[in-house]
């Protein structure tokens, strides 16, 4: 998925629902930030989530409404781009070592033990 700006209109009606709504939507995975705006009741969302889904997650708590759904700032992503080549420049592989000898185990010998060594009988 593409990193997506949602920005919902959420009727909230405490202070105790905005702390619900904000962990809510600060729970869901992907989600990169959370903005509430009190005037204007917005609520914006930037991640990598599906606004279904949050819509979803948010209904359950307050009376929620998509306003637009958008990419997510240029800026961010070449941020995020200049992260990830840092991160791949700064990973050096581990160089191969040579591989332990192994030996096999030692052999393991059965003696016989016959219970009457001395009969005579040779059909038994």
């Amino acid at each position: 998925m593409t990193m997506k700006k949602i920005v919902l209109k959420v009727e909230l009606q405490s202070e105790r629902t905005k702390q619900k709504v904000m962990k809510t939507t600060s729970g869901i995975s992907g989600v990169e930030s959370v903005n509430m705006d009190m005037k204007d009741m917005k609520l914006t969302v930037t991640g990598e989530i599906d606004p279904v889904k949050v819509v979803g997650k948010l209904r359950k708590l307050c009376h929620t409404e998509i306003v637009s759904v958008g990419a997510a700032k240029e800026s961010e992503k070449k941020a995020e781009e200049k992260i990830e080549n840092i991160a791949k420049a700064a990973i050096v592989t581990a160089p191969l070592s040579y591989s332990h000898v192994y030996y096999p185990p030692p052999p393991y010998y059965v003696g016989t033990v016959e219970e009457y060594p001395n009969s005579g009988c040779v059909i038994c």
